[in-house]
């Protein structure tokens, strides 16, 4: 296979108990169908950007190596996983690592479980540097100065052939006022925008918002999986919060001068709501959990 192929999935949001998303949403099923969805291709990496677990216990990340490994492994691909919000760093950790198991990763210097989660791993002349948005207990993200400074020292000297980051919140606004308010510090994104200009970054892999969006940043794209739980509507009302049954990925492909992805979505029924939040609670959800938005700054008409 030239070049570098990934299947970049996000937000699986799996459970211990093996319970159902939302009281709706049979995730293990739904990552059945977006492996069979891309199963006749090769692969060399496949990658959740964050969200893997739903309840941040070691069996629903045992339950997620369970389903992936052996599907990646008979594709030639290893697995890299990056903290969400959801994630509970210690019970990561001791199942996943630092988010690159099985591949010799440098972790990020300390001794304390409950560090942030962020590695690096350079294979056959690509680099892999996961990072960890996720601050315990909220929904928002950041990136702290010792991670920040991690990735400035990873990308110091070139790979041979590129580095890919991974990060959960996307140093990308989003569609509605709710993600909007549970994206990654403002600050923390440019920062880490600046940090990957003029290096070999490729791309950065993000997820955490449902839905596929891609977007050249500082001549680097930043590319969203769409959620393999559930699909976010992306053309409703901004100040509302909507998902459908569904599950998607996408098939990112870098070669010598260009990056490619294509996403894929597949609703499973075509008026089947996991969940509509009007604008009153999704109000109460950012009063509550989510860092304030400035009406001037709506995503609303």
């Amino acid at each position: 296979m030239s070049g570098l192929r990934i299947l970049h999935l996000s937000d699986t949001h799996f459970s211990g108990d093996g319970g159902r998303h939302y009281g709706v949403v049979d995730t293990a099923e739904h990552l059945r169908r977006a492996l069979a969805h891309v199963g006749h291709l090769l692969f060399d990496l496949v990658v959740v950007s964050g969200d893997v677990s739903e309840d941040g216990t070691e069996e629903s990340y045992r339950s997620v190596r369970e389903q992936l490994d052996p599907w990646a492994q008979a594709r030639g691909a290893r697995v890299v996983f990056a903290m969400g919000n959801h994630d509970r760093r210690d019970s990561f950790r001791t199942v996943l690592g630092g988010g690159q198991p099985d591949a010799g990763e440098q972790e990020l210097p300390g001794v304390d479980l409950d560090r942030p989660v962020a590695s690096v791993v350079e294979h056959d002349g690509w680099r892999v540097i996961v990072l960890d948005s996720s601050i315990p207990g909220v929904g928002y993200g950041d990136l702290e100065a010792e991670q920040k400074q991690f990735l400035r020292e990873s990308l110091a000297t070139p790979a041979e052939r590129g580095t890919v980051v991974v990060v959960h919140h996307p140093p990308v606004r989003a569609q509605t006022d709710l993600l909007q308010a549970l994206a990654l510090d403002e600050q923390d994104a440019h920062e880490l925008i600046d940090i990957v200009r003029g290096t070999d970054v490729r791309v950065i892999l993000a997820g955490h918002y449902h839905l596929p969006v891609t977007e050249y940043v500082a001549g680097v794209p930043v590319t969203v999986a769409p959620g393999v739980t559930n699909l976010s509507c992306a053309f409703g009302d901004p100040a509302e919060e909507a998902a459908v049954n569904g599950y998607g990925g996408s098939v990112v492909t870098i070669e010598e001068d260009r990056v490619r992805v294509v996403p894929f979505l597949e609703r499973l029924a075509p008026d089947d709501l996991v969940f509509h939040f009007d604008a009153d609670v999704v109000a109460d959800i950012i009063r509550d959990a989510g860092r304030p938005v400035d009406p001037a700054e709506s995503l609303a008409p």
